[in-house]
Parts: C-alpha cells; sequence; structure tokens
C-alpha cells in the first residue's frame, strides 16, 4: 500500500472509522484491547469519528448461494436482517477495521459468515484469467479511498506461518496490495491482570502506530514488523501458556 501515502487524514475531509468486531467476548476481547490502542493514536492525531458494531450482537444470516445480489437484484441481499445495515456502513466509512482473534487457522464463524453475506459488494466473476496479486473479483462500488485494516491477536509465540491460511483469503478479496494487517502473537497474555503492566508497554507500539496511519493513511512494512515482536520471550510465553492451560483445568474440575 506505499503507493496510496499520498492520502491524507486531516481537514477539510472528517474521515469516518468503522470496527467490525469479530470476537463473541465483546469488551473482553483481548484483540479489542489491541485495537482500541490503535484507535487511541489515530484519534489523538486524526479528525475523525468512530463506530463500533459487535456481530454476536447482531443477525447475521447464512449466505444461501442463490446469486439474486448478482443478478437481477444488483448488489442487493433478499434475506432481511442486519447485512443490510453493516453494508451501508462500510460503504459510508473511510477506514474499516476487523477486529477478530484467530481461529484455527481462520476467521472466526460469524466473520466467514458475514464475508460469504458482503458477496454483493464484489461483481460476478466474468471467466477472464485470475492475476495473482490482484483482487479475484471486482468492487460493485468505488472503494478505491477507503483503507481496509485487519487487526487480530492469536495464541502463538510467532504470527506466521499460523495466518497464512487465512491472509490468502484477503489477498484473493482485496489483492495482496489492498488491506494491511496487524498480527499480534501471544494472545493468552491479555487475558491476565499479572501482566497488564507488560501489556500496556506493548499496547504503545499500536498506538504509535495510529498515529502513524492518521499521517500517512499507511502503516510502514517496518511498523507492522515491528508489531509483530512478541511481548515475552519463547521459553517465557511457553510457561505461561501451561500456567494458563493449567488454571483453566483445576477450574473445571
Amino acid at each position: 500500500m506505499e503507493q496510496q501515502r499520498n492520502w491524507t487524514w486531516g481537514n477539510p475531509k472528517h474521515k469516518k472509522i468503522y470496527v467490525i468486531n469479530g470476537s463473541p467476548h465483546k469488551n473482553a476481547s483481548g484483540t479489542l484491547q489491541v485495537t482500541k490502542a490503535f484507535l487511541k493514536g489515530i484519534e489523538s492525531h486524526g479528525n475523525c469519528t468512530t463506530e463500533f458494531d459487535t456481530l454476536s450482537d447482531m443477525s447475521v444470516k447464512p449466505c444461501t448461494g442463490c446469486f439474486f445480489c448478482w443478478g437481477r437484484n444488483n448488489g442487493t441481499c433478499v434475506i432481511n436482517d442486519d447485512i443490510p445495515a453493516i453494508k451501508q456502513k462500510i460503504l459510508d466509512a473511510d477506514v474499516i477495521i476487523g477486529s477478530y482473534p484467530l481461529y484455527f487457522f481462520s476467521m472466526p464463524g460469524t466473520v466467514k459468515t458475514l464475508n460469504d453475506r458482503l458477496l454483493s459488494i464484489m461483481l460476478p466473476y466474468s471467466g477472464k484469467k485470475i492475476v495473482k496479486g490482484e483482487p479475484f473479483h471486482k468492487f460493485r462500488y468505488d472503494m478505491h479511498e477507503k483503507r481496509f485494516l485487519l487487526i487480530s491477536t492469536c495464541g502463538f509465540n510467532d504470527v506466521m506461518p499460523t495466518y497464512e491460511p487465512l491472509l490468502k483469503q484477503y489477498d484473493c478479496i482485496f489483492g495482496n496490495d489492498g488491506y494491511q494487517a496487524l498480527l499480534c502473537p501471544q494472545g493468552e497474555v491479555f487475558s491476565n491482570p499479572k501482566l497488564q503492566d507488560k501489556v500496556d508497554v506493548y499496547l504503545e507500539k499500536y498506538t504509535a502506530a495510529g498515529v502513524e496511519f492518521a499521517e500517512h493513511g499507511v502503516i510502514s512494512a517496518e511498523t507492522i514488523q515491528h508489531l509483530q515482536t512478541p511481548i515475552f520471550k519463547q521459553r517465557q510465553f511457553e510457561l505461561l501458556v501451561e500456567k494458563f492451560w493449567y488454571d483453566e483445568i483445576k477450574r473445571g474440575e
């Protein structure tokens, strides 16, 4: 996304940020802690407003594969639920952030259902040869000034290769340069209040990244790499995870 650095944040255009929280844990979500730290940096530096939606609070029914949205309905889904409102918020926003933890090397089921239903934002596949690195479908609407971000935590010590299956889906939807992914390892530590001091220091990096995003409309590759640096060294994290699952088992006895 380096080619988009000319995008400016401040006046005269007020920016709208739309956050889709895909974690079922709402305010207790570790990923949401990271997302809010990032937004803190943006909001301290940018002319913007932020709106949150939590998918577990909304009615999002599975796609039936009828393709009415691609045919006679011209982008309108026939299912009556909250998808039309979500879709309109995406179309109205300047920045769309998907915030959710890694679930078994992919996205939570509620997020996958949402993505399936947002098929109407894309145009049908026209039979042309697929070009690697480009979106497999074209957008039905003008999206070139929008910014799409994924913010996600995982329970692993490293973000690669664990995120590769998920990122391949994003590459197919947006193209390699159509989004940016802020990936955070060692997600279990966010639920441990005894580690909050360490977590707070780590979250300051995301606040600084939010300031960078507000200034340039993009986050540098160096910053993204810095954000992926684990909070704890590997052996320390191994011991923390062992204790985490030991405590979980004891609570169930």
